[in-house]
């Protein structure tokens, strides 16, 4: 490009971080802000993972499209970073097994491939499953470790000359007219505030993205929804276990290292900074889980933890009901320029909804640069203390 334009990406979870990686790709001066540490909001907090789609084959066609999607470019660029360990969607009662042709239809419909096998063969993988379980699909789900995803895509940004500021908040954004030119940020190791200036700001911030756009004074419509997750002290399950039918609280058991993660509650809340555990969710993941997983009461919790999600739309009765697709937000559209937003999706989606908001920048700042993420295989995590 002519002019080397400077992009400033406030939020260095998954989002943040596949942007900062796509923008420095293409040839931006690039640097990350980020309050807290690499992957410390929602991404740290996620189940860790890699969806096929299937969990929302049936209720968000256009949710799953997008993750089997990126489940197979991720395969291909940060093979090192994942556990490919494949999933089942199990059913436990007449319910579920009613709905088993309905979701390999679902699957089929996405393009997701899901292969029904013998409750048998089933049970000889995952011999703690429910012994009483009436049908299995194998779908292509897998695990990821959220701080190792980051800092792949950050250790490849840092090797294109990208700069990552951890611990540091933004306060406030810089305007010049109605254009956004920069960032306030207060260091929290030494206590200084002061301005970064740059061409372009990205509010990659997750459930917080609202917060960030409003120092702009504009709104962005995320609907941040809690969940609860709880790991147990034993890895319980190789594969990822699902309940086969539509998505609930406790039908998910995620094998994490050697833990076993169930989750998750859904409902809606007003400060994604100071969510409340209730005893009650946990006391119901416990529950459910062990429908699929009997042996989860058995274990003692070695963890509990709650998240805020991005999700996109509109407050609705039913916070499942709010699809978990992506977009981005040109501001321009609310009469503030060179500002974009960026939200909802999955970590799974990260790296398409980078190529999405790296696609708004290219245009908005007359940069022609194709993207090329999904050939470029990433670092190794562990060179981004290296770079």
């Amino acid at each position: 490009m002519a002019k080397k334009y400077h992009v400033i990406v406030v939020g260095a979870g998954s989002t943040g971080t596949a942007t900062a990686h796509d923008l420095a790709l293409r040839g931006f001066d690039v640097t990350v802000i980020e309050r807290g540490e690499i992957a410390s909001g929602t991404t740290g907090r996620n189940h860790c993972l890699l969806h096929s789609g299937g969990r929302y084959a049936v209720t968000d066609h256009e949710g799953a499209v997008e993750c089997i999607d990126e489940n197979r470019v991720l395969r291909k660029i940060m093979p090192a970073s994942l556990e490919l360990n494949d999933g089942l969607f199990v059913a436990v009662d007449e319910s579920d097994l009613a709905f088993k042709n309905t979701f390999l239809e679902g699957c089929a419909q996405c393009g997701i491939p899901a292969r029904d096998i013998p409750v048998k063969r089933a049970l000889e993988i995952e011999p703690y499953l429910n012994p009483k379980i009436l049908a299995a699909v194998q779908i292509p789900d897998g695990v990821f470790d959220p701080y190792r995803f980051c800092l792949s895509f950050l250790a490849t940004a840092k090797k294109n000359g990208a700069r990552i500021l951890p611990y540091h908040e933004v306060t406030g954004l810089l305007m010049s007219g109605q254009a956004v030119s920069g960032v306030k940020v207060r260091d929290y190791r030494t206590g200084k505030e002061y301005e970064i200036g740059g061409d372009l700001v990205v509010n990659a911030t997750g459930p917080w993205a609202g917060h960030i756009a409003a120092f702009a004074n504009v709104d962005v419509p995320v609907v941040p929804t809690a969940g609860v997750m709880v790991a147990v002290s034993k890895r319980l399950n190789q594969m990822v276990v699902n309940r086969l039918n539509k998505p609930h609280d406790g039908d998910i058991v995620v094998p994490q290292r050697m833990t076993s993660i169930v989750g998750t509650s859904s409902w809606k809340i007003d400060d994604a900074n100071a969510i409340k555990i209730p005893q009650e969710h946990v006391d119901m993941m416990i529950d459910y889980g062990e429908k699929l997983i009997p042996a989860l009461r058995q274990n003692p919790i070695r963890g509990v933890m709650v998240v805020a999600r991005p999700l996109i739309g509109k407050k609705v009765a039913d916070e499942r009901e709010v699809s978990r697709t992506f977009e981005a937000f040109d501001h321009t559209h609310d009469g503030v320029d060179n500002f974009v937003t960026i939200s909802g999706g999955k970590t799974t989606t990260a790296r398409a909804m980078a190529e999405a908001t790296t696609n708004i920048v290219c245009q908005k700042l007359g940069v022609s640069a194709e993207c090329r993420t999904r050939e470029v295989v990433l670092e190794s995590y562990r060179n981004y203390y290296n770079n």
